[in-house]
């Protein structure tokens, strides 16, 4: 089996399991139902995820990398920096609470076995949103510090997420906030 089909088979283990538990919740998950839905074998499935909370963990990491692709994109729509953050702020926002499986965790009767993946156990969504955004902000604004971008990233970060998992405001409220906190952190104008 080459490489290529490694990868494809990994991406059809994280679909249907992404599909089975938005569907019916982290535990009543079986790792054989994802065998059957690709056609491999149960243990193929714990080869490539070693348990059923490893298979947990690469789909809400896939998940999240679609997620940044999306914030990449509307960071790149502006050239202020204001708007930027305004922008990738409110698509993460507005798209988390569209999106099955993020609704299933953590509003799914059992969705609280799935919580620590965004908040006490967040490290891997955390560190990888954090390097994306720090990336794209000193590509894109080259004028800014990247470790003065590193310790803002790391909160603004810290605070969409706290309003994907508990939403107080708007959208659009939220991620005004947080674009005037990052700008003014930075010394950068606020239109």
């Amino acid at each position: 089996m080459g490489a290529g089909r490694e990868r494809s088979l990994r991406d059809e283990l994280l679909e249907a399991a992404a599909e089975l538990l938005a569907r019916r919740g982290y535990k009543r998950l079986r790792m054989q139902d994802v065998a059957d839905a690709v056609g491999v074998s149960r243990q193929t499935v714990y080869n490539e995820f070693s348990d059923k909370w490893g298979l947990a963990q690469a789909v809400v990491l896939r998940d999240n990398d679609a997620y940044l692709d999306g914030v990449d994109d509307a960071l790149s729509r502006h050239e202020d920096l204001c708007s930027a953050v305004a922008a990738a702020v409110t698509y993460t926002l507005k798209t988390a609470s569209d999106d099955p499986l993020k609704k299933a965790i953590l509003t799914g009767a059992d969705g609280g076995d799935l919580l620590p993946l965004f908040t006490t156990q967040a490290d891997p969504l955390l560190f990888a949103a954090r390097a994306r955004i720090i990336d794209h902000a000193v590509s894109q604004w080259p004028g800014l510090d990247r470790d003065t971008v590193a310790e803002i990233a790391d909160a603004a970060v810290r605070l969409t997420l706290s309003h994907v998992v508990l939403p107080a405001e708007p959208p659009e409220t939220v991620a005004r906030l947080i674009a005037r906190i990052v700008t003014r952190y930075l010394g950068e104008p606020a239109p």
